[in-house]
């Protein structure tokens, strides 16, 4: 099967592209995401995510990779977790597809995924899990692409 969970650092994946859990403002921030700006090189990241502008909660967009071993980036903002009654698993489902039709569209065959929205924004693991889970599943069955769910940590 071409979808598999590691534990490791996603900004030495050597994939087509690796997925950014932005903010959506596509700032540097803190975490994963603080990491993969420092990995990719600051400011040429910040550079061209600012001509980008931003990125809708649920939608993704794709910069390139810069300095990392991953050709592209593709930044999805993730919802923050408000309890479970806010939409929040629905816009988590977005941002994974959202980001593997992005790389589809753009002919990336390899692509590294954190936990998206599990860190600072308070999405429970578990659950997190669950949906990237059953979203990356469902989207690459039929499909010749290589998934990878990076965790780090326990």
């Amino acid at each position: 099967m071409p979808f598999s969970m590691i534990q490791g650092d996603i900004t030495k994946q050597q994939v087509g592209a690796i997925v950014n859990a932005a903010n959506t403002g596509l700032k540097m921030g803190g975490g994963v995401c603080g990491a993969i700006f420092r990995a990719a090189g600051t400011q040429e990241l910040l550079d061209e995510c600012e001509e980008i502008g931003g990125v809708d909660t649920g939608s993704a967009v794709i910069t390139k990779g810069y300095a990392l071993p991953a050709d592209f980036i593709i930044h999805t903002a993730g919802p923050i977790w408000l309890g479970g009654g806010h939409g929040e698993e629905a816009l988590l489902k977005s941002c994974y597809t959202e980001s593997l039709k992005l790389a589809e569209e753009n002919g990336i065959r390899s692509i590294a995924f954190p936990l998206i929205s599990s860190g600072i924004y308070g999405y429970p693991k578990d659950e997190a899990l669950r949906v990237a889970t059953e979203v990356i599943e469902e989207f690459i069955e039929g499909r010749d692409m290589e998934v990878y769910l990076v965790l780090f940590g326990e």
